[in-house]
């Protein structure tokens, strides 16, 4: 999805601090409130987890895949430990990772894509090239054969993520700046003599980073998605509690044939909740960014096929 953001949006972005932007959206789009909350909710979890969790991680305290009770809300697992635990435990380390591998595909699609639209030429052409290659692989494909040749670790994991997932980042950009370097202004600066540098920090950056913003939300919850997956495949480092391990060691363990649906369903849902929260709260942002998308040019109930001239006279 290209975004395009009106010329009076540099100034109107930059002076907004994060805390007024994410105050500002909460209080005109009830999708962002609720995706804000759901994120919040694990992101506490997850950080405080050591002071929260009701038990240990490591250590029995219940029999093995215990069903849920008063004591043990989300049941055990194989081992006796709690689910809740594991739970909160877990998000603690699939968290880091999604927002850290984020962190690193968004640079790299920021920097590839502004290089590319802004340049044209055969810095377009290269760049475009390589993202071409690598956007019609398929990604959890490429990730688990780099992955595996790099052997189990969660840094490796990060890695292969981040450099996986700029390429829709990079194409976003790369249109936005194409517009971009034909409005007015920025030809205007080129003739006052600024030179590349000053153009893009000045007059281009801050019209794209409305579009990096929102779509960094919308790809901590691709990342995640990617985490788990390579941990379910046994290409991460087991020794780590992450939400791919748990859903790992509960299918190698045999809780589907023992009927343990708790150590299954629980880890699921939480992984589709912080999806869920991450586009409510990503597109919400990319609304109030983008004056545009506030305006509908087609309405679905103004949508009709209009009579031709003359056509309803002679009807009558």
């Amino acid at each position: 999805m290209s975004v395009h953001i009106g010329e009076a949006a540099p100034a109107a972005v930059a002076g907004r601090r994060p805390a007024g932007l994410f105050r500002t959206v909460t209080r005109e789009r009830r999708g962002a409130a609720v995706g804000l909350g759901i994120l919040a909710v694990f992101v506490v979890l997850s950080v405080f987890a050591p002071y929260l969790a009701p038990y240990s991680t490591t250590d029995g305290t219940c029999a093995v895949y215990a069903p849920p009770s008063p004591r043990h809300w989300l049941g055990c697992d194989d081992g006796g430990v709690d689910m809740l635990s594991l739970l909160m435990r877990g998000g603690q380390t699939s968290l880091v990772v999604g927002f850290t591998a984020t962190l690193v595909s968004i640079l790299i699609g920021g920097a590839v894509g502004l290089a590319s639209g802004y340049f044209g030429g055969w810095t377009d052409v290269a760049l475009m090239r390589v993202t071409d290659c690598l956007l019609v692989l398929p990604d959890l494909v490429l990730a688990m054969v780099i992955a595996a040749v790099w052997g189990p670790s969660l840094f490796h994991v990060i890695l292969v993520i981040g450099l996986l997932e700029w390429t829709a980042t990079a194409r976003i950009v790369r249109a936005e700046v194409m517009s971009l370097r034909e409005r007015a202004y920025v030809k205007r600066a080129r003739g006052l003599g600024a030179g590349d540098a000053r153009v893009i920090v000045r007059h281009v950056l801050p019209h794209v980073g409305p579009l990096l913003i929102a779509n960094t939300v919308l790809t901590v919850s691709a990342a995640i998605y990617m985490e788990t997956a390579l941990a379910f495949l046994g290409l991460e480092d087991p020794g780590v509690t992450t939400w791919g391990t748990i859903l790992q060691h509960a299918f190698a363990r045999t809780a589907i044939s023992s009927n343990a649906w708790w150590a299954i369903v629980p880890d699921g849902f939480v992984i589709a909740a912080v999806s869920v929260g991450c586009f409510l709260l990503g597109q919400a942002i990319e609304d109030a960014l983008n004056p545009r998308l506030k305006v509908a040019h087609l309405s679905a109930r103004r949508w009709r096929l209009r009579t031709l001239a003359g056509k309803g006279a002679d009807a009558r």
